[in-house]
């Protein structure tokens, strides 16, 4: 049992044996879902922003603590992913400043760093919310650090922490109606209980589970780049590098310089920016050597990555991974969605980026800030399209530097097509442009048939699992055996005879036949609606109704 000081050591056993507990309880947290539907992943989010923190410590042994939360900060905050992997990376990024620059800590400067998390987290989100995370882990810190005295050992803070932490939990759903009308507690809270039990476990002298152990995946295939191949994409080569005084005033630093030279040394799909004194760099290039002499002349390496992209080109890397040069454009558009119909259509409206919103899998703060500098525009409109990729795509904005992004709370495929297929990038104003947008977004009506996953009642209305439901802007509206039934009745619901535009979109279980036969009973009740079927192939939601 540790009852002395905190190191850098103990202090990534913790966070690591928390990630691996967490990953143990993924799928409970997933389950936790407000709404019946197959589509919860919180459990999801923050166990990859957990990893994606790890990673940046794995195999390092003789970090102070104060480095070892920065760079887990550092990791998380470009992996995070939905809104409970935002909070959570915000909630280490207080930690890690609380920490900063201090080699070991005592229990009462971990509380202290626990406690500022939660101030880091509420000033995150926009409007806070109690019976969440955020309320969950800021009772907690605040009762374990109202305890600690002198004598006060590592083990017994961590007691009360978990204490208050499932006391807190506990009372989520007396906080929000919607919790207590699905009979759950905060998917967010649970999870952070989980990490809080896994770092208890290794404060009591339990191993930690190796980062790369949580998920593992197959390593990419040797043979398909041999002695015969040809260098064709060159290298992916990610650093973070902290500035030196001893080679220069790192206040006197300036980013665009770095990526200049990058840029002049062959170096492309360059994402850079600066935290402090550290500074974190992805670059494409064909001569890494060349890239990190570059690097060098300003300080020393913490982390280093150099990946063959042929290679990983040869095992079927990801499109949006290939090098990408586009000229410098006025104005550009990036857009979320899931279904390869769906981001088609996005595309066809004239997204210059679509980020793929995956199967229960929202994308990364690293994926915006990707698509944002891929895009190459001065003013880059978003739309997440899912209020739960908001967050995630605010927290890129601020990590990338290297264009004006604005942000639309757009929390449906639908909000999103109306106001894209709307938009008139001519003018000369942005805000101008960005006015209009929101104006577009308030007369747009989605809604979402789905399968239920458990019998509850919600919003009045009586919900049997196995049955498809429909709902809209959150309210639960029919539920049917029939899934052509539900459609139909939660357009009329909705008010689609009073609407000039009918926009189906058919998810990936639907056959043609089964939506054209909902389109085909939707213009018999709507004869002035104009009802468009598309094939949008989105996995969960069998469809989305959009009415304009």
């Amino acid at each position: 049992m540790y009852d002395c000081r905190i190191d850098g050591e103990l202090f990534v056993n913790m966070i690591s044996l928390g990630a691996a507990t967490l990953e143990e309880h993924r799928v409970e947290v997933n389950d936790l879902n407000v709404f019946p539907i197959p589509d919860g992943d919180t459990g999801d989010n923050m166990c990859m922003t957990m990893e994606a923190g790890i990673a940046h410590v794995t195999g390092k042994t003789t970090l102070s603590i104060g480095e070892a939360a920065s760079l887990i900060s550092d990791g998380m905050l470009l992996g995070a992913r939905g809104n409970s992997g935002v909070i959570l990376s915000r909630i280490f990024a207080g930690i890690a400043k609380g920490l900063k620059e201090s080699d070991t800590a005592d229990v009462c400067s971990l509380a202290r760093a626990f406690r500022a998390g939660s101030d880091e987290a509420y000033l995150a989100v926009p409007v806070p919310v109690d019976g969440t995370i955020l309320s969950v882990y800021r009772d907690a810190t605040e009762y374990a650090l109202s305890r600690v005295t002198e004598e006060t050992t590592l083990s017994e803070y961590m007691n009360d922490l978990l204490t208050e932490l499932r006391e807190s939990l506990s009372r989520t759903p007396d906080l929000l109606d919607v919790l207590r009308e699905a009979g759950v507690v905060d998917s967010g809270g649970a999870g952070f209980v989980y990490i809080s039990e896994g770092m208890k476990r290794a404060v009591d002298g339990e191993s930690a589970v190796p980062a790369a152990s949580l998920r593992k995946e197959a390593g990419p295939d040797l043979s398909s780049f041999t002695e015969d191949s040809v260098l064709e994409f060159g290298y992916c080569t990610e650093f973070l590098l902290r500035l030196m005084r001893s080679k220069g005033d790192p206040a006197a630093f300036d980013i665009a310089v770095l990526i200049d030279r990058l840029e002049k040394a062959g170096g492309e799909s360059i994402v850079a920016f600066r935290d402090g004194t550290i500074v974190k760099v992805h670059v494409h290039t064909p001569r890494p050597g060349e890239v990190l002499s570059i690097a060098q002349e300003y300080g020393e390496f913490l982390t280093l990555k150099i990946e063959n992209m042929s290679l990983q080109h040869n095992n079927h890397i990801k499109e949006t991974e290939k090098p990408i040069n586009k000229p410098r454009k006025k104005y550009a558009i990036v857009s979320v969605a899931a279904g390869e119909g769906v981001k088609n259509l996005f595309s066809e409206l004239g997204c210059d980026a679509v980020i793929d919103g995956g199967r229960l899998m929202n994308p990364s703060a690293e994926d915006f800030v990707r698509a944002l500098r891929d895009v190459n525009a001065d003013t880059v409109f978003v739309f997440p399209n899912n209020s739960n990729v908001f967050l995630t795509a605010t927290q890129a904005a601020g990590l990338y530097d290297g264009c004006r992004a604005v942000i639309f709370p757009t929390k449906s495929v639908g909000e999103g097509y109306a106001a894209v297929s709307m938009m008139d990038l001519t003018g000369d104003d942005p805000e101008a442009i960005a006015d209009e947008v929101n104006e577009v977004i308030k007369t747009v009506k989605t809604g979402t048939v789905s399968l239920a996953s458990r019998d509850v009642e919600r919003d009045g209305v009586r919900i049997v699992s196995g049955h498809y439901i429909g709902f809209s802007d959150g309210i639960v509206l029919t539920d049917d055996a029939d899934r052509t039934a539900s459609a139909v009745t939660l357009s009329e619901k909705m008010g689609a005879a009073d609407s000039d535009i009918m926009l189906l979109i058919a998810g990936e279980g639907v056959t043609p036949d089964e939506a054209e036969a909902v389109r085909a009973i939707a213009a018999s009740r709507f004869p002035h609606t104009e009802v468009i079927v598309i094939d949008g192939g989105q996995p969960i939601y069998d469809y989305y109704i959009v009415l304009e």
